[in-house]
């Protein structure tokens, strides 16, 4: 019997990998310092978690309209108006099986064989296989320090092609945890628009980047590209990642193809974990959030002063998400070399930058400050005693 070329040609995530070998490692009783996976020690809010228990009191739950149940669809669009001032129809909401099932679905509505998808190297490798998935070709745009990491209108339109039909971009990034500057922002999207090309945009950690001088929340793109493509999540900002729920806010022009394809890829998000989400917008939750993207402000100090004690360069300060992205060129292995003798000797898992792209691919390495502070520091410690045994 045949697999399809597809499924032989996509890379693994070595995040993944190497967070399940580091579960291995655990089974013989040791410990890892897990600083490779994106997942915040805190869980749900406490009112999310008592809405579930709630729920799950034997009441029928049956599926709800693909696009999701209108009121949680409501609390989203209401949140954009108080948190960012946008003003969003319900209708163009569409709440999906956490942001991966909103990324495939806006990967399928927007791209088609032949198809070219300008990214910035680095990026988040599940994109990347979902464009070629269906029939695109990505356009890895190099990015250096001195833009953060990030596309700017340069760098996209120099890798602009006559196929291409979309940008999509993070901000913040994953694996920089650095965002876009708004200004900038707004460059490239109306130079893509101005070539009739999607603008899809990541801001699955928005919620998480530090707000502006004035105090305000880092704004959605929504504010200056009201037609732009939105993929966000209920994972990061409200810490729900096991609960695999997220969603799109799409142009009224993708909303119906957008429901007919959700129904046939999915039929529609899990009905608890949508009812229990209306808890994530009470004011009692919002202040829970905030208070823990404050704890991961001190979580990233934390990191960015023992990386610099350990002489392991951080080209660019993050300022949102919980990434720090490092280069190790100092240590003179590459990053897979790095990472998988960090794990095998000294117990600490990281990702190496060949998950992200080609240009850092095997100098730099993504570490995750989502974990708790304790666990930050044992890392820390145990890749002192790692470099140290080196010299």
């Amino acid at each position: 019997m045949k697999i399809t070329q597809r499924a032989a040609a996509v890379q693994p995530f070595h995040a993944m990998s190497i967070g399940a070998r580091a579960r291995q490692i655990e089974a013989t009783g040791a410990t890892v310092s897990k600083l490779s996976l994106g997942e915040p020690s805190f869980g749900a809010p406490p009112a999310v978690r008592e809405a579930a228990r709630q729920v799950m009191d034997g009441r029928e739950l049956a599926y709800t309209a693909a696009a999701g149940l209108p009121a949680l669809r409501q609390a989203i669009a209401d949140f954009y108006d108080r948190r960012h001032g946008v003003s969003l129809s319900p209708d163009r909401v569409l709440v999906t099986s956490g942001a991966s099932a909103g990324l495939l679905l806006v990967t399928a509505l927007t791209t088609e064989p032949g198809d070219e998808v300008v990214m910035a190297d680095p990026c988040y490798p599940c994109n990347r296989a979902l464009v070629e998935t269906f029939g695109g070709r990505v356009l890895l745009a190099p990015t250096t320090a001195s833009s953060r990491y990030q596309l700017d209108l340069e760098a996209m339109e120099a890798a602009w092609t006559s196929s291409t039909s979309a940008v999509m971009l993070a901000t913040p990034s994953n694996p920089t945890g650095t965002s876009i500057p708004r200004t900038e922002l707004a460059r490239i999207c109306a130079g893509a628009a101005e070539r009739d090309a999607w603008r899809i945009v990541d801001e699955i950690y928005l919620g998480l980047s530090d707000p502006d001088p004035a105090g305000r929340p880092a704004g959605t793109v929504l504010d200056t590209d009201p037609h732009a493509v939105v993929v966000s999540s209920f994972s990061k900002y409200f810490g729900m990642t096991g609960w695999r729920l997220g969603w799109v806010v799409l142009p009224e022009e993708l909303v119906a193809c957008a429901q007919d394809l959700a129904v046939n890829y999915f039929l529609c998000a899990s009905t608890p974990a949508q009812i229990a989400a209306l808890e994530a917008f009470t004011p009692e939750s919002l202040a829970v959030c905030e208070q823990r993207r404050v704890e991961l402000l001190a979580r990233r100090r934390l990191a960015l002063e023992g990386l610099a004690r350990l002489g392991l360069e951080v080209p660019v300060v993050p300022d949102g998400a919980f990434y720090v992205y490092f280069d190790v060129t100092s240590t003179g292995m590459g990053a897979w070399e790095f990472c998988t003798r960090a794990l095998e000797e000294a117990h600490v898992a990281l990702t190496p930058g060949r998950d992200f792209g080609v240009a850092t691919a095997e100098s730099h390495v993504r570490l995750s400050y989502a974990a708790s502070r304790e666990e930050i520091s044992q890392g820390l410690e145990r890749l002192s005693a790692f470099l140290g045994s080196l010299a």
